[in-house]
Parts: structure tokens; C-alpha cells; sequence
């Protein structure tokens, strides 16, 4: 049988800022339709190895390979090209422009005359409120201010516009952070919505309790190494939380 080849692979990963090692020896696997965690305490290197997936770093060692191809992410635009997308905890949105200007910032559709072409914007925004982000009230529009939207709807925004934009992998940082339950779940909503599409997603995140229900699998980063790889149905959230721990204090691959 025919092993899949990942979406993503990271091999030996290491990123130094002077003589500081935020990350070393990372090794690393997503594969197509798969939400993968990545969790650990503040400080654990989880911000520095998805700003080097997104290219806002470049690794000072090894190698990354997207779709089975070395590749070097050099900047953001080279690795969304490539269709990787970032949607930050600070949703990266501006609360007050419209839905539809938020949606196509900084990639607007135009006329063949080069003119910004709002009407197909608004009709495209349109499809996608409907549609991917599945709102049905009439009092949200492609026209609502986006500061108008609860936190988890924003994240909806967020979300759907980098699958609108053919986005294969999606890293979502700390998604739910200051969100109430109710607006939590409404985010996770969104993140299960993109393994429905086939599509995959790094989510990073040091509350476990949000992250549990819709991760396929959990990788343990503390102080820049991974120390520990483990399957959703392998253990509980609870043993996941005493598992942390105990790699946490024990400081080393158990």
C-alpha cells in the first residue's frame, strides 16, 4: 500500500534568534483533511514554527516540503501563493469596513478596465455569508460593519475568506482566546468546517479544553522541541492534560 504523501512536512526545523532556540529538531507531518494541535504553555515555540510555515520567518536549519516539494518560504505572499493562510487571534479584520471589503483586502477583484469591481465583490461575498459561513439572518449583510459581528462569527469571517482564496492548509493561532462558550463554539464550528472541506488546519493552542473535541491529533511542543505525538482516540482530555504535565516537568520525550 502506497503511503499518502503529506500536505506539509517539516524536517529538522530549528529557528535561533541570537543565542536564543526558540525551536530545534522539529520534525512534523499534515496530512490533506486532518486538524492537527499543536499545544504547550506560552513561551513553548508555537508562534515561532507557524510564523516560519507562514514565511514571516526563515529557519536557520532544516528543510520544509509542501505537497511533496522542498519549497522556501521566503515572505507571506510566497506562502499564501503556495496556499498557506494565517488567521490570527487578532482575526487580522478591520471592524470598520464592510464584510465584503474585508473579505477581498489586498486581493480586490477588478474590471478588465482595472477598476475596482465592487459589484462582483459584493455578489461573491455574498455567496460565500451564505453559503461557507452558513448565515441565515437577514440582519447580517455583505455590508454589516465587521466590528458589528460577535467573536465567533469574525473568526467565521477569517476562516472562510482563507478557503474562499483556495487555502489547503489553514493556521489558526489561538482562535478562541477571549471568547465567551457560546462564541467558542461557534469558532470550533468554523474549524470543523474545514475538514469538511477537505482541507487542513495547524491549530495552536494552549487551552486544551478547546481544542480536544475537533483535533485528529496532538503534538506537545515545550521549550522549542516536540515531546509528545498522540492520536485524538489514544487518550482522554484529561489524560492529555496529566500527559502535558508530565512532559512539561520531566522536560524530555517520554
Amino acid at each position: 500500500m502506497v503511503e499518502p504523501v503529506p500536505l506539509l512536512s517539516l524536517r529538522g526545523i530549528a529557528k535561533s534568534f541570537g543565542p536564543v532556540e526558540a525551536v530545534k529538531d522539529i520534525d512534523l507531518d499534515v496530512f490533506s483533511g486532518e486538524i492537527v494541535a499543536l499545544v504547550g504553555d506560552n513561551g513553548a515555540g508555537k508562534s515561532t514554527l507557524i510564523k516560519i510555515v507562514t514565511g514571516v520567518y526563515q529557519p536557520s536549519a532544516g528543510q520544509i516540503f509542501f505537497k511533496g516539494k522542498a519549497v522556501k518560504l521566503k515572505d507571506v505572499q510566497e506562502s499564501r501563493r503556495l496556499g498557506i493562510e494565517a488567521v490570527y487571534q487578532e482575526r487580522a479584520l478591520a471592524d470598520q469596513q464592510e464584510m465584503w471589503r474585508n473579505i477581498f483586502a489586498g486581493r480586490e477583484r477588478t474590471t478588465h478596465l482595472g477598476f475596482l469591481d465592487i459589484v462582483r465583490e459584493k455578489l461573491e461575498s455574498e455567496q460565500l455569508l451564505r453559503g461557507t459561513m452558513g448565515f441565515t439572518s437577514r440582519a447580517i449583510t455583505v455590508d454589516s460593519e465587521v466590528g458589528s459581528l460577535s467573536g465567533g462569527e469574525k473568526q467565521g469571517v477569517a476562516i472562510s475568506r482563507a478557503l474562499y482564496f483556495h487555502a489547503d492548509l489553514i493556521i489558526l493561532d489561538e482562535p478562541t482566546m477571549g471568547l465567551s462558550v457560546m462564541e467558542t463554539e461557534k469558532a470550533l464550528k468554523f474549524v470543523r468546517g474545514i475538514r469538511d472541506q477537505g482541507k487542513s488546519a495547524i491549530f495552536i493552542e494552549h487551552n486544551i479544553f478547546h481544542v480536544y473535541d475537533v483535533a485528529d491529533r496532538f503534538v506537545i511542543l515545550d521549550r522549542g522541541r516536540i515531546v509528545g505525538r498522540f492520536r485524538h482516540e489514544e487518550l482522554s482530555r484529561d489524560q492529555l492534560v496529566e500527559r502535558m504535565v508530565a512532559l512539561h516537568e520531566a522536560g524530555q520525550v517520554r
